[in-house]
């Protein structure tokens, strides 16, 4: 089933506020929390991810019906992509190398503010550019 295009792109606004007040704090435990958030999204599906939640209760409500839908394969291993760099980005903030953490988590950060802002999903990109390299011809 088909999920509101909306939710992902909140669930980005987010992420970018998130990962900037990491960047600007060095919080490990703010860090933690999305790394946690992008993990439940990568297992659930992003409606099933804290902001996903807090998208189809708080907002969405107040927005009128959605006028796009996107197949929620895609933003699924965005979530998982996500999960790979902020653990990353955990592992070298906590145990080192400081750098690995700061580029990680910044990686991270560029690719929710690029979904944010302009809509563009990079690892929604991804995933659809391994269907087409994985997939048959007949």
């Amino acid at each position: 089933m088909d999920i509101d295009a909306r939710g992902p792109r909140f669930g980005a606004v987010v992420t970018t506020v998130v990962l900037a007040v990491v960047l600007a704090t060095g919080s490990t435990w703010l860090l933690a929390w999305q790394t946690l958030a992008f993990l439940l999204g990568a297992a659930g599906g992003v409606t099933r991810s804290p902001y996903g939640l807090l998208f189809a209760k708080a907002v969405r409500p107040r927005l009128g019906p959605p006028v796009a839908f996107e197949a929620p394969e895609p933003p699924r291993f965005a979530q998982a992509v996500g999960l790979v760099f902020a653990g990353l980005g955990l592992v070298g903030s906590t145990l080192g190398p400081g750098w690995l953490g700061l580029a990680a988590t910044g990686a991270a950060l560029a690719a929710a503010f690029l979904n944010a802002v302009f809509g563009y999903c990079l690892g929604c990109e991804m995933y659809l550019l391994m269907r087409r390299v994985t997939v048959r011809t007949e």
